[in-house]
């Protein structure tokens, strides 16, 4: 009997990629971006270790789409970092790949020209270039961590990674958390589930063996030590946000009852502003709050911003798409986003 009609049933044809080695060859990593990039991880980790007393900022789009609107954003996040340098440490929200609940746009990687032509071969490069770019600024960058195949082409380039609320309890991921070379958040269920992360904290910790790519691109097992350097997000959920002193309060029981690090950042999006962007600063502020009251457990925020605020829908013609503005979740507008940053770096002080 043929294999035909047993293997591949649904695939309808594949495609080959260049691999991580010759992106990486194509796009090199500089000695100063490389120096930046260790030295923007090593202040997270200070940052979780209380070496660094500065509140951690996730901030920028819900994702990229328009890398000319990206770059825009990214020299204005340059800027406000001398003004905040102080109390606050920003690092660039850059998502590339998006998980959908049900279909629609999976990000720039897997689709860059927004018209499902899906040329992942050249989203890789425009991401790694994009990142490269970064780098050379001096822009930290933070990014969410989808599958085992992309890190291998883009790893080198990223100070902070989180694992999303719908892939926390996905025995892959925390795997592959534990051989990541960056601080990892992640964060509670898509229901407000905390112990998910827990468990994914937990698992993170220990070494590993999964499958996975080389820099060849050849199928190996990948053998990790563990990853000591983890975060819980407080994503809210289920209809209940969970930024609150309380919901902090009992995260921080259930970290310790686990043994881990009492080291939380807090997602002013999603359910905590009930999916409402106009809602992120009161999120904020009730996270000031806390600081100024004494809680030190609350190391980093989660901010979704944009040039433009609110969001639109990918329909038809890019072209008609509307500068500065998210095709996936909605975004504070920049005016917003410097107003937040500026008056938490003067309260903090």
């Amino acid at each position: 009997m043929s294999l035909n009609k047993v293997a591949d049933v649904n695939v309808v044809s594949s495609e080959l990629l260049p691999t991580p080695r010759e992106v990486k060859n194509h796009a090199p990593l500089s000695e100063q971006a490389e120096s930046f990039i260790f030295e923007s991880r090593n202040t997270l980790n200070k940052i979780l270790n209380r070496e660094d007393k500065r509140l951690a900022i996730v901030v920028g789009p819900c994702s990229i789409h328009d890398i000319e609107a990206a770059q825009e954003y990214a020299d204005k996040l340059k800027e406000l970092q001398k003004k905040v340098e102080k109390n606050l440490f920003l690092v660039m929200r850059v998502y590339f790949s998006k998980p959908r609940t049900t279909i629609g746009w999976k990000g720039l990687i897997n689709d860059p020209h927004l018209d499902d032509s899906f040329k992942v071969n050249q989203g890789l490069m425009i991401a790694r270039k994009f990142l490269l770019d970064l780098a050379e600024k001096g822009i930290p960058v933070g990014t969410e961590v989808l599958d085992a195949i992309t890190p291998q082409y883009l790893d080198d380039l990223i100070t902070w990674s989180a694992i999303g609320a719908r892939t926390a309890e996905s025995q892959s991921h925390r795997e592959m958390a534990s051989g990541l070379s960056t601080p990892v958040g992640i964060k509670n269920g898509t229901d407000g589930n905390v112990n998910v992360a827990i468990n994914a904290l937990k698992t993170m910790l220990h070494p590993h063996r999964f499958l996975g790519i080389n820099q060849e691109g050849q199928c190996v097992v990948i053998h990790t030590n563990g990853n000591k350097h983890g975060q819980l997000i407080l994503r809210g959920g289920g209809g209940t946000p969970n930024f609150d002193a309380e919901s902090v309060r009992l995260a921080n029981e259930a970290l310790k009852k686990a043994n881990l690090a009492q080291n939380i950042i807090i997602d002013c999006s999603h359910g905590n502003s009930n999916k409402d962007y106009r809602n992120q600063p009161a999120v904020l502020d009730s996270i000031i709050k806390q600081r100024l009251a004494g809680d030190d457990s609350i190391v980093g925020v989660m901010l979704e911003s944009n040039i433009n605020e609110g969001r639109q829908d990918l329909k038809g013609d890019k072209s008609n798409l509307e500068y500065g503005v998210s095709i996936t979740d909605s975004c504070i507008n920049w005016e917003k986003t410097e107003e937040l940053l500026l008056d938490a770096e003067k309260r903090l002080s």
